[in-house]
């Protein structure tokens, strides 16, 4: 048993519906410099090539998350894993039939496959590729394009 309770769906259905989602994302490399996409198996985003990540545990670090998803979802560990910025998103469609509007908010970390890696996918995905872009849905905000307006006094700007 994981240190993380289950979270029974409709519990859960309620907490998406009224607050965002912390989860983490994963931009991963070959040694080409092409990104690492899954096909993604359930909703949100089902059926479109994606980059790995998912949700935080409570109790559970931000790099353990990383670390967790990567090889959850692929069987294969990362290196040189860095935080790159932030991703946000508003789905209409979850995995739940009871639909409920998901927020969620994602820390971006990149990192390199090690030369050698075999990727196995985990069930939440049904295929995998090297591609040359990533997803353009996928809009990342880095620390540039994230500031306070001081002169404005209109809070945080993106």
């Amino acid at each position: 048993m994981t240190p993380f309770n289950y979270i029974d769906e409709k519990t859960y259905t309620r907490i998406i519906d009224i607050i965002p989602i912390l989860c983490v994302d994963i931009i991963l490399t070959n040694t080409e410099g092409k990104y690492l996409l899954i096909k993604r198996a359930n909703q949100p985003l089902l059926g479109q090539w994606w980059v790995i990540g998912g949700r935080v545990h409570k109790g559970e670090k931000i790099i353990d998350a990383v670390n967790r998803k990567v090889l959850e979802e692929t069987r294969i560990t990362a290196s040189k894993l860095s935080f790159c910025g932030f991703y946000e998103d508003f789905f209409n469609d979850t995995p739940f039939k009871n639909k409920a509007n998901l927020h969620s908010v994602s820390l971006v970390f990149r990192g390199l496959i090690k030369p050698g890696s075999k990727v196995t996918l985990d069930s939440q995905s049904s295929s995998w590729k090297f591609a040359n872009d990533l997803p353009n849905r996928f809009k990342i905000i880095t620390n540039k394009e994230f500031y306070f307006d001081t002169n404005l006094n209109k809070g945080l700007s993106y």
